[in-house]
């Protein structure tokens, strides 16, 4: 699963990265967890090829159009590849609200016999990268529209599996525009890409227990013991 993860990259290197028509207004984030805001890019409402790409801030947690409150969010910050095609959660939204929500890394914690040990991944090259992700809109008793979203899982690679047996999906950068198309509909031309990273690609490494809370924001997160 991935329960959380960093955005610390500036933003005029994320613009760069994901080809953004503007430097967005960003501050760097070191422990983003679940029911938090986050960013992610979608593919504008305006026909396009490729697609024009919008940032967007979503929360985390996906609300389906037909919850009846916004708690089922909580236990949908995930949701499985091999499955989101048919899960009535995901379905449509795999057909038509795909984006790619921005990262440089993520935590997983070992379970060891006395605690859970937090590790830190990332790329070898330390750039950001795109999670695959779904996004919802639901609108509240009050009529007030929220949008949210999930990062799609996989098996894990080499690296994660002595640690976790599942990790986000990371899409690489030639399948973005595939992702973000919202005239791309068949789970067919999607699948291929939902695969586990390459492990010799990115690196790992144990940092503080500090991370365990969800208040802590902070560089020291992503330090290495």
């Amino acid at each position: 699963m991935c329960g959380r993860f960093t955005q610390s990259q500036s933003a005029a290197t994320i613009a760069a990265t994901f080809h953004l028509a503007a430097v967005p207004d960003l501050a760097p984030r070191y422990n983003i967890a679940p029911t938090q805001p986050i960013m992610a890019i979608l593919a504008t409402a305006e026909p396009a090829e490729p697609p024009e790409r919008q940032l967007r801030q979503l929360r985390w947690g996906l609300i389906p159009s037909w919850a009846k409150d916004m708690s089922m969010g909580s236990r949908l910050i995930n949701a499985r590849s091999e499955t989101v095609a048919e899960k009535p959660a995901f379905r449509s939204a795999f057909r038509q609200r795909r984006c790619l929500i921005v990262a440089d890394g993520f935590y997983e914690w070992q379970r060891l016999e006395k605690k859970k040990q937090p590790f830190y991944f990332r790329l070898q090259d330390q750039q950001p990268f795109a999670f695959a992700g779904l996004w919802e809109h639901w609108q509240t008793p009050e009529g007030d529209r929220l949008d949210s979203c999930t990062i799609l899982t996989t098996q894990a690679n080499a690296l994660l599996s002595s640690i976790h047996d599942r990790m986000p999906v990371i899409l690489p950068p030639e399948s973005h525009d595939l992702w973000l198309d919202p005239t791309v509909r068949e789970p067919e031309q999607l699948q291929p890409w939902l695969q586990p990273y390459a492990a010799e690609a990115m690196t790992a490494y144990p940092v503080s227990t500090k991370v365990n809370s969800p208040a802590y924001d902070h560089a020291e997160c992503i330090n290495s013991l």
